[in-house]
């Protein structure tokens, strides 16, 4: 695989930092926010998300296209679990006075029920906010030693890092394809009907199919023949925890306590405007 992904962030803050602290913290923000009800507490926890994402330095025109998909795919998620289904059992969802039904299934939709809506997709932003970092802020050969630092299985290990390698590289196969095809004459149509596209990628499915898994075999004989697994393998690039990082890692720390503090003592509740 001599793809590697894209590393734009490597001159920012979170650039500079050891790739675990990048690893570390969608846990504990994770911890924070899960099963967090109240919008504006919600919104509070998306401030301190941008902030993170922004000290990455990550250039929008590059991760574009990365943000419209997510966001396509988030808001289809909340719109399925949150308006088109019933699965809403909250008293304050239950007790507020329906706004309209929605068509087809019925369902009462309320303000409780719009801001319930709201805040999981603040939630699905924020978390997005604090987990693209990993892709684009951590240099390409430091996320296998990253988790050979937390004391997993080197096979574990490894494999991560492959597989943090395969998307691009599988995207980059794909292209070289498509020039080939057009090379002898075959044509994709250009559209931005993505349903369009997927149907015009079908040429392309078994040849990149065929491609992947050479790949996949020429990775695993050349980790063969180097005797990997023989036994327990070292890491030349060497991570250790500074002060800023140390700080970063309490800092979440504090917040994720601080935050289940709340949601169990606290009226973590849907806020009903």
């Amino acid at each position: 695989m001599d793809v590697t992904p894209r590393y734009l962030g490597g001159g920012s803050f979170l650039g500079h930092r050891d790739p675990r602290v990048l690893l570390l913290v969608p846990v504990f923000y994770l911890v924070a926010v899960a099963r967090a009800e109240d919008l504006r507490i919600m919104l509070v926890c998306s401030g301190v998300a941008l902030a993170y994402y922004l000290s990455g330095g990550i250039p929008w025109r590059e991760a574009r296209a990365n943000w419209m998909f997510f966001l396509a795919f988030a808001g289809l998620t909340v719109l399925v679990n949150s308006l088109f289904t019933n699965a809403l059992q909250i008293e304050s969802t239950k007790a507020a006075e329906p706004l309209f039904e929605m068509p087809l299934t019925g369902n009462p939709v309320s303000v409780a029920t719009l801001s319930y809506s709201a805040t999981l997709l603040v939630r699905y932003v924020s978390l997005a906010m604090v987990g693209f970092p990993i892709a684009f802020c951590v240099a390409p050969g430091d996320l296998g030693v990253a988790f050979a630092r937390f004391r997993v299985s080197q096979r574990l290990a490894f494999g991560v890092d492959l597989t943090f390698r395969f998307i691009p590289s599988t995207a980059a196969k794909m292209g070289e394809i498509i020039d080939a095809q057009r090379v002898r004459g075959y044509t994709h149509p250009r559209t931005n009907n993505p349903i369009k596209r997927l149907i015009s990628l079908k040429p392309v499915v078994i040849p990149l199919t065929v491609n992947s898994l050479i790949d996949a075999e020429d990775t695993s004989n050349a980790m063969d023949l180097r005797g990997f697994g023989a036994k327990h393998r070292t890491w030349m690039r060497e991570l250790a925890f500074d002060r800023t990082d140390r700080l970063l890692l309490a800092g979440f720390a504090a917040f994720a306590v601080a935050a289940l503090a709340y949601k169990l003592f606290g009226t973590d509740v849907v806020w009903v405007p």
